[in-house]
């Protein structure tokens, strides 16, 4: 029985490596299933010298690691396309933020814009003494 097993291990590998290649794309589902269905009845019936009960459970071990392979799969592109939209979102409203800067920028250059100095004398208030100072006071015409 092992001389048989490892005289077809090439076979068994290739099998499996197409199949595995395979089960990421879902148009190609029912294909991954067959083959490792198959791959897994080839298995079963090797290991087991052709007992019918081992070759149906090897078959179902091969669409079990096939159906395995494909949500794993689909759980990893949902992830991918939520980041994604995520991140899109996120540049949406830079992308919007930014055009909000632009605009007051625009809109903050006016040509008749003064700055006048105020003198502000020291002043106490609620026991804090502030010390006399100089502010600008913008004024656009």
């Amino acid at each position: 029985m092992k001389t048989k097993l490892i005289n077809n291990a090439p076979k068994l590998l290739l099998v499996t490596l197409v199949a595995g290649l395979l089960a990421g794309c879902a148009a190609t589902r029912p294909i991954s299933d067959v083959a490792l269905g198959a791959g897994g009845a080839y298995l079963g019936h090797e290991l087991s010298d052709g007992d019918p009960l081992m070759t149906a459970a090897g078959a179902a071990g091969g669409v079990i690691v096939s159906e395995t392979l494909h949500y794993a799969a689909k759980k990893q592109a949902d992830k991918a396309y939520a980041a994604g939209y995520d991140k899109g979102k996120s540049d949406a409203v830079k992308q919007q933020y930014w055009l909000y800067v632009a605009m007051q920028k625009q809109r903050n250059q006016v040509n008749g814009v003064r700055l006048y100095p105020v003198q502000l004398p020291e002043q106490r208030i609620d026991g804090v003494t502030f010390q006399p100072s100089t502010k600008l006071l913008r004024i656009e015409e």
